[in-house]
């Protein structure tokens, strides 16, 4: 059954300056009961003229209000939730939306489950828009885009979805109030409006950093880069390496930093690296049949053949004698396996070819010290 939803003004005082825009909207009651009185408001814009549209509601719920009838199925919609609790659901993923919160959604083809809560007062903006708009917009910046933002972009139907709720930052509390307080002078309303669209996507259609560089995705790129190039480094010359100060300069990049980014991305150190590197290229060597132990440790830069056995024992899970000799023992991952199980997350497998050619590289060459 088709029940008619009052579509009325919000008050002047919430929104001073704007004149009313009042329209009617038809919702699926299958309950058949009463059905809410909803308070919306036009701020800005039109979705077939300008692409992006800017709505305002404000009312209070007697009883639980099917939200989804008021999506639009050609929009990706972002809702600043002011006050009033609710949820928008897309198969087996559902955003809960509380007071101070912001949440990005797209219908697709298909049509989301969305509701919001009796007996609270539900004040929030939505601001809708076109992938054609999007296009415009945001060219050549997929990588750092939302998913759901990134997926809506595509020029074919885009797939229903929910992006993640996040709180409002102080900064954009403050974006967020001016919506309710427009620019009183007229002529530049229309230029105000779009500066402030242009804002909030600055703000939410980007992925978060939550605080850290390395969260970025562009510094998450850099830092791999950073990475393969000291594994590089390393293994030019496992004999005599150079200081990690050196490493760093060679790079581009402060001696604490390149350590911090390393550790985060390997799981491990540059000099425990290092002494990975030098023991995987020293168990080659001895199982070549042509260096004795004496030899593979001269080879990597070990002078002590005590200090080479415990590290060796260390690294490969047996003393050097024991694997030159050809005796099975428990095979331990390779830096190789190690980088690749770190790059699964990102489904890039960022070691270099390159590098893990040289593990195969008898000729020898100089590097840092282990113990740098």
């Amino acid at each position: 059954m088709l029940s008619l939803v009052n579509i009325q003004p919000m008050s002047h005082e919430s929104d001073p300056g704007i004149a009313p825009n009042t329209s009617a909207l038809y919702v699926d009651n299958p309950l058949n009961c009463s059905p809410p009185e909803v308070s919306s408001r036009r701020l800005y814009g039109d979705l077939q003229e300008a692409g992006v549209s800017i709505d305002s509601y404000d009312f209070r719920l007697n009883a639980d209000f099917d939200w989804s009838q008021t999506f639009r199925p050609d929009c990706l919609e972002l809702c600043l939730n002011v006050s009033g609790n609710g949820f928008i659901q897309c198969h087996e993923d559902t955003v809960e939306l509380t007071p101070s919160t912001v949440a990005i959604y797209t219908c697709g083809e298909h049509k989301l489950c969305a509701s919001r809560t009796q007996g609270e007062r539900h004040r929030f903006i939505t601001v809708c828009f076109t992938s054609a708009f999007l296009r415009d917009h945001l060219p050549k910046c997929e990588c750092t885009l939302e998913p759901i933002v990134r997926q809506f972009k595509l020029p074919c139907m885009a797939r229903a979805g929910v992006g993640r709720r996040c709180p409002f930052t102080n900064e954009e509390k403050q974006l967020i109030s001016q919506l309710f307080h427009p620019l009183p002078v007229a002529g530049a309303r229309r230029l105000w409006y779009q500066s402030i669209v242009l804002q909030l996507m600055a703000h939410f259609f980007f992925a978060k950093c939550n605080g850290s560089e390395l969260g970025c995705p562009r510094q998450k790129q850099l830092a791999k880069e950073r990475v393969d190039r000291v594994i590089a480094i390393l293994h030019r010359d496992l004999a005599a390496p150079p200081a990690l100060k050196e490493i760093g300069r060679e790079i581009g990049c402060s001696p604490f930093h390149l350590s911090r980014i390393f550790s985060k991305e390997m799981g491990m150190t540059i000099p425990q690296c290092l002494r990975k590197l030098r023991m995987e290229y020293a168990a080659k060597l001895l199982t070549s049949g042509k260096y004795n132990v004496t030899e593979a440790a001269m080879e990597v830069g070990y002078s002590s053949l005590g200090h080479f056995s415990r590290a060796f024992c260390q690294a490969m899970g047996c003393c050097p004698a024991i694997y030159s000799s050809g005796t099975p023992v428990q095979e331990r991952p390779t830096l190789t396996e190690l980088r690749s199980e770190a790059s699964v997350d990102t489904g890039i497998d960022v070691f270099d070819n390159r590098v893990c050619c040289c593990l195969d590289d008898t000729s020898t060459t100089s590097e840092p010290d282990d113990r740098n």
